[in-house]
């Protein structure tokens, strides 16, 4: 007659996030990331930059409220700044005034293909971000105005029918 016994299992405890990621393992973690970095070629790092700004471009777009509107011109500028560029020389580049460009950058003038191409293919981003930029500022204005409906009902269509 064999007795089988059953063993119990040993739950192991919990590891904690302290345990793996204590000052120490931080410490060097941040030494390998900062020798890596080191390594990297002086266009791989601006690449890296501009890849950041992208970013930037992406999160500012899915944020649903925002804190601080940026325009196309702010990330513009974010491009220029990392390009060390002007953005009279930018407007020189795409064969058009300063204060042309500056207009459209700032919203004053809406994008339009020919500023969207030559943005797009001067900082290597797909064209739609652009206009995508430009919708979600116009939408945020747009729920602030909301807020004074009530001032727009007289343009109901029911009224002209009725007079």
């Amino acid at each position: 007659m064999s007795t089988t016994r059953k063993k119990k299992a040993v739950i192991p405890a919990e590891i904690t996030k302290r345990q793996v990621w204590n000052p120490e393992k931080m410490k060097k973690v941040n030494a390998f990331i900062l020798s890596e970095s080191e390594k990297q070629t002086p266009e791989r790092v601006l690449k890296n930059k501009l890849l950041s700004i992208q970013y930037q471009m992406q999160d500012y777009i899915e944020q649903e409220r925002v804190e601080k509107e940026m325009r196309i011109l702010d990330f513009v500028k974010l491009y220029l700044s990392q390009l060390e560029i002007s953005q009279k020389e930018l407007a020189d580049c795409f064969e058009m005034k300063d204060s042309n460009l500056y207009k459209y950058l700032t919203g004053e003038r809406k994008l339009n293909p020919d500023i969207v191409l030559k943005l797009s293919a001067f900082l290597h981003t797909q064209p739609e971000i652009w206009y995508r930029i430009q919708i979600k500022n116009e939408l945020d204005a747009l729920r602030k105005e909301k807020q004074k409906f009530e001032e727009y009902r007289k343009y109901d269509y029911k009224k002209l029918l009725a007079g």
